[in-house]
């Protein structure tokens, strides 16, 4: 049982790509806590399929250092704006903070956020500028930056007597090297290490008294102990089979402890014992939430709940009713569907979901689109199939008008790329706030811009900058709806049967537009193939077979040269998507559907509601 004033509980938080995994992964490996001789992937920390894929850290994660007699618990938080729940409950476990920061790009807007929260929980901040060894470093500009947003920060948030005079500390996480005097000590992490333990970060905040207390800030699964409750000790001690009460939203429940761990390196290590300031992982509770308190029977005092900024985006999902429907994953029923929308909130608090009129109908929402890609791809590697609507934001009425979420969105950009960008947020009712070079070539450019308004863009401003472009936005709140703006601008082609495609029928199409299949490619009608070239959908037919005569030709089908398509991914899909259509997500296969799939009743459809707008 580690004794509270030889514990660090301290948090790596920083914008996405900015270096927080890397430099884990060199505290871990300097610090002793491998073996020599193991074999240890690089990015440690992002175990997830989807992480190392993406290159992105997707949920927070613990380890333990053991360094000078101390024991570090190191929380490794993600940088992408979508995942801002996870930063706020990882930041009720610690007492510091490591604010990384990219030495060329400077802080930008999850800098801001990941910023303002440590210091709404007065915790210990210490800043890294990481990455001095790039080319275009400007180290002491993006120093004082930092100082800027401090200082902004400290005047708008309580509490107003934060001390922002912080210690700076000088790394290079690729090349293995951290140091608090200066750019020109490169030698290893132990100058980083050292300062981890220094009373400078604080031992963890407890209260007196024997009863045990703990909030849960997270959950985790094992197949042999269940779910697992994890949070830190607020007041007192917890023993193996003890017997504790959950203090829930709803009604307290008495549970023995089967199993009780702490945290030890990468992974877990079994205790009999555990005592105020150590964070525990706890056995023996079925269907926990985050946010209940654990409490001792003698004295069950609950302590405040977890909260997080409210969802702004929401997608409804639909069990799949298309002809293809349990031909390529497990057919989701709405039972099934819903319990997996319960499990998916319940282990983030920054998602919630409820019905619809619809009852084969639920909405999803969340912080942004890659939040909720991440929930629908990890449903479909499970193997199950659904659909999904466009994602909408959420909206609200405020003293009788309708309000919408808006963003900060913060753009670096090639210098000759700056119209194009410019052109389409403005149509997006985007606002340009600043512009200004970084270095001979680039520029950077801030817009506020309603949520809606990024919604499919990224795919666009990819484009526009040759994929050369970095993109990041800041949640800032509800302001008034600025009116109706324009969705995807042209229509698509639409099988109009079912069958096999054949390359002769898409290559008599391509002059219609851009495909999205391949031949051979199963389809059936309402299923959309491509993107059209005109205003309006048109009905195609994308099986039909050459046909033969006794006339000998040179030009045969196999020679036929398709151009080659683009991946159908769920962002992409996500993005493309009108509101008159459905994403079919299967194990196998994204396809996009009209949400009416017969031609003559769209046509009837589409026929009243234009009578309607007259």
């Amino acid at each position: 049982m580690t004794d509270a004033s030889k514990l660090k509980n301290i948090a790596v938080v920083a914008h996405v790509d900015h270096g927080k995994t890397t430099l884990v992964d060199c505290l871990l490996h300097q610090s002793g806590t491998f073996d020599e001789r193991a074999e240890i992937a690089e990015r440690v920390m992002d175990s997830g399929d989807q992480e190392r894929e993406r290159g992105i850290t997707i949920t927070a994660k613990n380890c333990a250092i053991e360094w000078d007699g101390y024991k570090i618990n190191l929380l490794d938080t993600p940088g992408h704006a979508d995942f801002g729940g996870e930063v706020e409950r990882g930041l009720m476990m610690v007492d510091g903070v490591l604010l990384l920061v990219d030495a060329a790009e400077g802080p930008l807007p999850q800098t801001r956020f990941v910023l303002t929260k440590a210091m709404e929980r007065n915790l210990k901040i210490a800043l890294i500028i990481n990455k001095v060894d790039r080319p275009d470093a400007r180290t002491d500009e993006v120093k004082h930056e930092v100082e800027d947003l401090l200082l902004d920060l400290a005047t708008m948030i309580e509490p107003e007597d934060f001390d922002i005079d912080i210690p700076v500390i000088y790394a290079s996480a690729k090349e293995g090297w951290a140091n608090t005097e200066g750019l020109d000590q490169k030698s290893d992490m132990k100058d980083l290490l050292n300062f981890m333990v220094t009373d400078y970060f604080p031992s963890p905040k407890i209260t007196q008294g024997n009863e045990f207390q703990l909030l849960v800030a997270n959950l985790a699964y094992d197949n042999y102990l269940g779910s697992l409750l994890v949070g830190r000790i607020q007041r007192g001690t917890i023993n193996k089979h003890q017997t504790v009460v959950c203090m829930g939203e709803d009604k307290d429940k008495n549970f023995k402890v089967t199993n009780l761990q702490v945290y030890s390196a990468l992974g877990t290590e079994e205790v009999n014992s555990a005592s105020a300031g150590e964070i525990v992982l706890i056995a023996g509770l079925d269907n926990p939430h985050i946010g209940d308190t654990i409490c001792d029977t003698s004295k069950p005092e609950a302590l405040p709940r977890l909260t997080v900024e409210p969802p702004t985006v929401g997608v409804n999902i639909s069990v799949n009713t298309s002809p293809f429907s349990g031909k390529e994953g497990e057919y989701m029923t709405s039972r099934k569907l819903e319990e997996l929308l319960e499990e998916a909130s319940k282990i983030n608090v920054a998602l919630a979901y409820e019905g619809t009129d619809d009852p084969k109908v639920y909405k999803l929402l969340g912080r942004g689109e890659l939040q909720l890609a991440v929930v629908f791809e990890e449903w479909r590697r499970r193997g199950f199939e659904f659909m999904i609507s466009r994602p909408e934001v959420v909206l609200k009425e405020v003293d009788g008008s309708t309000h919408e979420p808006f963003e900060k969105v913060v753009l670096d950009i090639p210098s000759d790329c700056t119209g194009p960008v410019t052109e389409k947020l403005s149509i997006r009712k985007g606002t340009m706030e600043s512009m200004m070079p970084l270095g001979d070539d680039r520029t950077r450019m801030e817009f506020v811009i309603p949520s809606r308004g990024l919604i499919g863009y990224r795919s666009t401003f990819l484009t526009d900058t040759r994929g050369e472009g970095l993109m990041s936005s800041e949640y800032l709140g509800y302001r008034p709806w600025v009116g109706q703006m324009l969705a995807r601008q042209n229509g698509c082609m639409v099988a109009d049967r079912a069958g096999k495609m054949t390359p002769y029928a898409l290559f008599n199409l391509l002059s219609s537009g851009t495909q999205f299949v391949k031949p051979g490619e199963e389809c059936y009608e309402g299923m959309v193939i491509g993107e059209g070239k005109k205003v309006n959908d048109i009905n195609v037919n994308a099986v039909r077979e050459k046909h033969l005569s006794s006339v000998r030709t040179a030009g045969k089908d196999e020679n036929i040269a398709l151009p080659p398509i683009r991946p159908r991914t769920l962002e992409w899909a996500m993005d493309w998507i009108d509101n008159d259509e459905w994403v079919e997500i299967t194990p196998e296969n994204i396809r996009i559907r009209k949400k009416i799939l017969l031609s003559n009743m769209r046509s009837v459809v589409r026929k009243d509601k234009s009578e309607k707008n007259k």
